[in-house]
């Protein structure tokens, strides 16, 4: 299989998308490094994924503080001498009109779904240049592709994620470096339960939306797919794609639409 003894470090790998993606490569043998902030949460990952590959390790990382970053990275340098891949998929959402989200909130999600995978992927750039390849793959969102209600910080994060790992495809530092962006629609994981809302409380539930989504096996087994396939974009959506064909092709129609969502 592709990915056999390949080191996929994964973030935000203790739940959803990263949990499930995390499996998947387990079952090819991959050697694993799962991070995320949440120990406890971490390692039942973990206990998974030694079911299915005898190579997996943990890293409790704070993807918002660039020293943590920096020293995260190379401490899963020496779990095995290397990585090949690097899954940014960390993430945290948003329930909360724009109007009532103050600025702090905006930053919040900035570090998180922007600047956390901006750093991790700066710090390994100099090892992918050494062994001259690599694989990064960027969990974005059908947000980052067009503004949606009640997720202003978190659309602005996701559409500063695509612009600058596009930059990243169009520069092609290493001629063996493939970078691919996931732009996923609604999934069924548990990432409502922490979105940010105007209060700074997390939402604390599953919206309607999100649990009638794609089941994340579903789109884990798709991203992997892309992977392979070192494809440059991954859509994995329903209406959402629709939606996006409104905003491309008829605008007055995607705003009639979209000013209905939450």
């Amino acid at each position: 299989m592709l990915y056999t003894d390949k080191v996929i470090l994964i973030t935000g790998a203790s739940s959803g998308i990263g949990r499930e993606l995390a499996l998947l490569l387990a079952k090819e043998k991959a050697r694993l490094i799962l991070a995320a902030r949440k120990l406890p949460a971490l390692e039942a990952v973990q206990q998974e994924c030694l079911q299915l590959t005898p190579h997996c390790a943990v890293l409790v990382m704070d993807i918002t503080d660039e020293g943590a970053v920096t020293a995260g990275a190379a401490k899963a340098l020496t779990f095995f001498g290397k990585i090949d891949v690097l899954v940014n998929n960390a993430g945290v959402t948003q329930r909360s009109k724009l109007i009532d989200t103050p600025v702090s909130a905006v930053r919040q999600l900035m570090d998180v779904n922007f600047f956390g995978p901006v750093m991790l992927t700066k710090a390994l750039l100099p090892h992918f240049r050494e062994q001259q390849q690599g694989q990064i793959i960027v969990i974005s969102s059908m947000a980052g592709l067009m503004g949606y209600p009640w997720r202003s910080g978190y659309n602005a994060a996701k559409h500063a994620l695509q612009g600058y790992f596009e930059t990243l495809q169009t520069e092609q530092p290493i001629p063996a470096l493939y970078t691919t962006i996931v732009c996923p629609g609604r999934i069924q994981t548990p990432i409502t339960y922490s979105a940010i809302t105007a209060t700074g409380e997390p939402f604390g539930k599953m919206d309607p939306g999100q649990a009638q989504g794609i089941p994340a096996d579903v789109c884990a087994r798709r991203i992997l797919r892309g992977m392979r396939r070192k494809r440059k974009q991954i859509l994995i959506a329903r209406a959402e794609r629709l939606l996006l064909w409104f905003k491309r092709f008829f605008p007055p129609l995607f705003y009639v639409i979209a000013r209905k969502g939450n």
